[in-house]
């Protein structure tokens, strides 16, 4: 099935590993130009490498990671203004951004909530200003949120996740109400757990808090899943470069959830 994205423009947002990198691969693998961002210029060139060497298209589309930390709303806007100097458009972004730390309630700081609200919530509204002019004069963009099954279903220990991923869901589905005249499309996708570094930190949390084995603690999440198993990071991905594709195009502002039954609710 040709999705229609040779010679796109996609911007993915913390890249350099997990399923930021698993959705650069995938838009690489169908022929577009990948825009990937990181903190780490290290982990960066080592996502480029492998890319490369692993998901070529055989075609002459292009990776250009850029270091850019997403709590800088400088750092955003060079971001976005070197995609446009490479490029000369932006059709799709893929926003992503690190989990905040987990812990219960009365141990969340003002200072956590800080820090989550501007990683989490604030990079998202940061660079969509920044981006809609551009996709508003193409008349065309495709914006994709990754949040969580928490937006579903509010996971233990995750108030900072379960409250800031709401108001993205919230500014993500105004969004589609209001540019879809521009041929702008934004959907979130919801993950459940999966196979990350960040799966690993929730995992050795546990660890840490209730003296289990990894094993027990890997087996508290698995026995929630209907399918038995964590999600690969390319099962998300997938989602998301459809979603972002030609064969999509009647599908804004949706919130859809990947993952193997985890959340309970019909709806």
């Amino acid at each position: 099935m040709d999705l229609g994205l040779e010679n796109k423009v996609a911007l993915v947002l913390a890249a350099s590993k997990g399923l930021g990198r698993a959705c650069a691969q995938e838009f690489y693998r169908e022929g577009a130009n990948v825009v990937i961002c990181s903190r780490s210029q290290e982990n960066l060139i080592h996502a480029k490498k492998y890319i490369e060497k692993n998901y070529s298209s055989n075609r002459a589309n292009k990776i250009l990671p850029i270091v850019a930390d997403l709590r800088y709303e400088n750092q955003i806007s060079e971001l976005v203004e070197k995609t446009i100097r490479e490029f000369g458009r932006i059709d799709i972004l893929v926003h992503n951004a690190g989990g905040p730390p987990s812990a219960p309630i009365e141990k969340i700081s003002m200072k956590d909530w800080d820090n989550s609200i501007n990683l989490n919530l604030l990079s998202f509204i940061r660079i969509v200003y920044r981006i809609l002019p551009i996709m508003q004069k193409q008349k065309f963009g495709r914006i994709i949120a990754i949040t969580s099954v928490s937006v579903k279903q509010p996971l233990e220990n995750l108030v900072l996740s379960n409250t800031t991923r709401l108001g993205v869901v919230g500014f993500a589905k105004t969004l589609a109400n209001e540019y879809a005249k521009d041929n702008i499309l934004v959907n979130i996708v919801c993950p459940g757990p999966t196979l990350t570094d960040r799966m690993k930190d929730l995992i050795d949390s546990t660890v840490q808090s209730t003296n289990k084995s990894e094993e027990d603690a890997m087996k508290n999440w698995t026995e929630q899943i209907p399918l038995g198993r964590l999600g690969e990071p390319e099962e998300i991905a997938n989602l998301i470069v459809f979603l972002a594709s030609q064969k999509a195009t009647y599908i804004t502002g949706t919130t859809i959830q990947v993952d193997g039954g985890f959340v309970k609710s019909p709806l």
